[in-house]
């Protein structure tokens, strides 16, 4: 966003806080808290008693809260952890929400294999399984073959073709169609489609669901992949299979899976990976390009890695997984020395 338009927006958001809480607009106590990789910006309001709220700036010419406002009230109703709204407005773009801090999940990891932060993955999958159990799919747009198509076509628009010039493999066009193929196999749950550590707030040790605006109803192992294949961590395969296990069995247990063999299980969970990591490399290589966002290719080596894990799984793609470790990696790495990128490491 142009930084007039920022300032203006900013203003208006400031008066409108102010014309709530009868203050002087001068006065307010506002403070910018986070950017969102979308145009959204969250402010943290300090009132005068102390009481912190978080005001998000959603410009409606360029973000609908509309989703974010409705899929909050019904999972505060179906007793899940999400921040209370205490005001909205829709047609300014302003959403006066509950403070929740200042500590997303990863901030409380040490390293991947670290008592701690395999406790705190444990607590995120109790609270997906909530989350599946408790929260109706029914009116939430469907995660469907034209989503799930443009999703992985990021990969070929922003990665391969705009950023580095490389043609896909002869392999791609069945890889997508059969990634398409095995997410449809699965039962339609809802899901949040960013179920990382960095949308789990932690509050005096429970966690509370943020930034769900984007939720849809999909496969039952997408929000799965997206935690034990997220940003932060990066788990033996041995680790992640008996987490896949276990929810596995869990799912039988309350109905949201039927009986199924381990195999074809992990299969689905395999595939459902390597969609997710492909479009995700395709996301921050458009996030840089088109948006000029920063910070988002130093990303690109985990994820990577964890498409390599994905595809190691899978022997039905071995042409795409030499191509990946041949003619990807080197590729992409090379590029990003060349842009003197620094890329990040995890543990």
């Amino acid at each position: 966003m142009p930084e007039a338009d920022t300032t203006s927006r900013q203003s208006a958001l400031r008066r409108w806080a102010a014309e709530r809480h009868g203050i002087a607009p001068d006065a307010l106590d506002l403070r910018l808290a986070a950017d969102d990789a979308s145009f959204r910006r969250y402010f943290r309001l300090t009132l005068a008693d102390g009481t912190r709220r978080i005001l998000m700036d959603a410009p409606p010419d360029k973000e609908d809260s509309a989703p974010f406002v409705a899929i909050a009230r019904r999972w505060a109703d179906a007793g899940l952890p999400v921040p209370h709204l205490h005001e909205v407005d829709l047609d300014a773009g302003f959403l006066e929400i509950e403070d929740l801090g200042d500590t997303p999940l990863q901030h409380c990891f040490e390293a991947s294999e670290a008592p701690t932060t395999l406790a705190w993955h444990d607590r995120a999958l109790t609270l997906l399984d909530a989350l599946q159990n408790r929260a109706d799919p029914q009116g939430l747009p469907a995660y469907d073959a034209d989503l799930l198509g443009r999703e992985l076509d990021l990969f070929t628009t922003w990665c391969l073709d705009r950023w580095l010039a490389l043609a896909a493999p002869p392999s791609w066009p069945a890889l997508r169609q059969r990634l398409i193929d095995t997410a449809l196999a699965q039962p339609v749950v809802t899901v949040h489609r960013d179920f990382d550590a960095m949308n789990l707030m932690v509050v005096d040790d429970a966690l509370y669901l943020i930034d769900f605006q984007d939720a849809v109803a999909g496969p039952l192992s997408y929000d799965l992949v997206s935690l034990l294949h997220g940003r932060y961590c990066r788990f033996p395969a041995s680790r992640r299979r008996a987490w896949i296990e276990a929810f596995r069995q869990r799912a039988m247990t309350d109905g949201r899976l039927s009986d199924i063999e381990p195999s074809r299980f992990h299969h689905w969970v395999a595939c459902m990976a390597a969609q997710r990591a492909i479009k995700v490399i395709g996301i921050f290589c458009r996030l840089t390009l088109r948006d000029g966002r920063q910070g988002y290719l130093a990303r690109l080596p985990h994820f990577l890695d964890h498409l390599e894990d994905d595809l190691a799984e899978l022997d039905e793609f071995t042409d795409f997984r030499v191509w990946v470790a041949d003619i990807l990696r080197p590729a992409l790495l090379a590029r990003l020395e060349a842009q003197g990128v620094a890329w990040e490491s995890v543990a």
